[in-house]
């Protein structure tokens, strides 16, 4: 493919793109496929000459979009959004013609400056405290990890280090094998300091945590993936209250602020807890600028070497948006999930299992277990709208998470109106099962 093809070809795959996310409401959110359903339907071995191009995008219809899971699609109810916007989607290409690998400023200098940048203006965002910012006199600073997962791993293993150095520089004597026989890591059964959990989007009280974490010399970090976004919000901020007893604090823009996965935003109040632990240093990496104070080298921050140019979905997001747009985007997301809480609460027969604080409502037949599994069974296999559950102490509860860009009141309301029709089916069925008994 040379540039004058790919010209057109890149025209057409816009087209087909943006095709694709203004008709998905009327592709089926979930697949009717199973296990191992695509190898039969492609070659065993890559072809010897080239394809055509024509005869790929006649395969993402025929193989590729049969199995697609449509996440963007406004009847898409489960897990936690993935974000998605054009502005993104623009910037990414652009990260993929530039092609860096910005393990280090020298690298590419624009990739590792708008990052810190960008990192900041996310910060101010949050109202985040100075001390996470690194564009004042702090000593903190803010990088963009793959997943939440993969930040409090890197807070886990830095947090180690720390606590092992300053063992050893108090009794040299000791070895850090020694030192991590007697570490202990403290964690919640939804595993570290977290707001807005995955089950049903609960809050930790930073504000009782973080003292006793200051108190005992704990190293505290602070899990808000999907919440996160939220808190740019002024109504919704005082849920990260407490947050300046953090050592480290992350969530996940490619959840709910429109920037494309993979966008995890996270902050540390000291650089060097983590330049200490994850430092790499070969000769071929070295560069004149690496001891000036001035720049930042972000392989040291991170597990993996290379990174990709992910601020520019950032800068690109912020600035086609504004602030003022993001937060129209989160405020809606929060008053259809409060709309749908509503339309639950006019029905005797269900109940709401947790407070409804953003976009997730945790709602649930009333009796038992069973009953409600069979319930999402049938929603699931239906394949109108697709949801997943939680168990919240010993109930197994029902999600309906707000997760399309593109969802509206009327998804919203044709979602409770297909779970209600069908919950009078899986009573009946009940009934009927009873009478037999």
């Amino acid at each position: 493919m040379d540039t004058s093809e790919f010209r057109r070809r890149g025209k057409e795959m816009v087209d087909y793109v943006a095709d694709y996310l203004e008709g998905i409401e009327g592709r089926q959110v979930y697949p009717d496929v199973e296990p191992g359903y695509l190898r039969p339907l492609v070659p065993a071995c890559a072809p010897e000459e080239p394809d055509t191009f024509e005869d790929i995008i006649s395969d993402v219809e025929k193989i590729i979009m049969p199995g697609v899971t449509h996440w963007l699609s406004p009847f898409f109810f489960a897990y936690f959004p993935t974000a998605n916007s054009y502005p993104a989607m623009l910037a990414d290409m652009l990260c993929g013609a530039i092609s860096c690998i910005g393990f280090s400023w020298a690298a590419s200098p624009a990739c590792t400056e708008l990052e810190t940048v960008m990192m900041d203006w996310l910060g101010k965002m949050l109202e985040l405290p100075e001390a996470f910012l690194a564009g004042g006199a702090g000593e903190g600073g803010g990088v963009i990890q793959g997943s939440a997962s993969e930040a409090t791993l890197v807070a886990l293993l830095a947090a180690r280090t720390k606590v092992i150095r300053r063992l050893q520089a108090a009794s040299p004597e000791l070895t850090p094998a020694s030192i991590m026989d007697k570490l202990v890591a403290y964690s919640s059964d939804q595993v570290v300091a977290t707001l807005g959990t995955t089950s049903c989007c609960s809050f930790d009280n930073l504000l009782e945590v973080g003292p006793i974490c200051a108190q005992e010399d704990l190293w505290l970090h602070i899990d808000a993936a999907y919440a996160g976004s939220a808190f740019i919000c002024p109504e919704f901020r005082h849920l990260l209250n407490g947050v300046e007893f953090a050592d480290s604090f992350n969530f996940n823009p490619h959840k709910w602020l429109l920037v494309n996965f993979d966008c995890s935003a996270m902050w540390v109040k000291k650089r060097t807890d983590l330049t200490g632990a994850f430092k790499l240093d070969p000769v071929y990496l070295k560069h004149s600028h690496q001891d000036s104070g001035l720049i930042t080298d972000y392989r040291h921050w991170q597990i993996p070497l290379g990174r990709r140019f992910r601020s520019l979905k950032m800068w690109f997001v912020f600035r086609l948006y504004g602030v003022r747009g993001l937060q129209a985007y989160i405020r809606k997301h929060v008053q259809l999930a409060h709309e749908f809480e509503s339309l639950v609460l006019q029905d005797p027969r269900f109940e709401i299992c947790m407070k409804v604080t953003l976009g997730l409502v945790c709602f649930r037949l009333k009796g038992s277990n069973q009953v409600n599994e069979a319930l999402l069974q049938r929603i699931n296999d239906a394949k109108k709208i697709h949801l997943v559950p939680c168990h919240l102490r010993d109930k197994f509860v029902l999600r309906l998470a707000i997760c399309s860009r593109t969802t509206e009141s009327a998804h919203v309301r044709l979602a409770w109106a297909h779970i209600r029709e069908l919950a009078g089916a899986v009573l009946e069925a009940e009934r009927a099962a009873e009478t037999k008994s």
